[in-house]
């Protein structure tokens, strides 16, 4: 037990950063430069699904790499990639709204009002639904305050 809570802490401090932190705009994960986990973020809207995307199908958009299922799903991210990537750069939108940032799980996700939005886990999905309007107002604030917005 004495050895998995350092563990627990150092995971805590990677995923869960305060807002001083200034965090890059898209969430990409410590070890890849790849916005939403490399799912195919257009899939989401046109398909309802979550798919993983492929390297022959990428495009770099605000310091990310971001990926497709097809080539009709990259030209459509890159003639609106505001309309498909998700909010606050794939960040957790209960975390957002909480004021720190973690990161979004590109398989717990749900569009509202035609746009994107990423959870932590199944659980802190289920909180965020539970005043999907509300967090979304707080989040929105949060965002620019969390992240570092000038270098893009």
């Amino acid at each position: 037990m004495k050895r998995i809570i350092p563990l627990l802490a150092a995971i805590i401090f990677v995923t869960a950063r305060p807002a001083w932190a200034g965090e890059d705009p898209i969430y990409t994960g410590i070890f890849n430069n790849r916005a939403a986990g490399g799912y195919d973020v257009v899939s989401y809207f046109t398909d309802g699904t979550a798919e993983k995307g492929s390297k022959k199908y990428q495009t770099d958009y605000m310091g990310a790499e971001w990926r497709f299922t097809s080539e009709d799903h990259l030209n459509a991210f890159l003639a609106e990639p505001t309309k498909y990537a998700p909010q606050y750069g794939g960040y957790c939108a209960w975390a957002m709204a909480r004021g720190y940032t973690a990161k979004g799980d590109p398989e717990q996700w749900r569009i509202v009002d035609g746009k994107l939005y990423l959870n932590y886990d199944a659980s802190v999905k289920a909180k965020w639904e539970a005043d999907i309007p509300g967090f979304i107002t707080k989040a929105d604030v949060n965002y620019p305050k969390l992240v570092d917005l000038e270098e893009n």
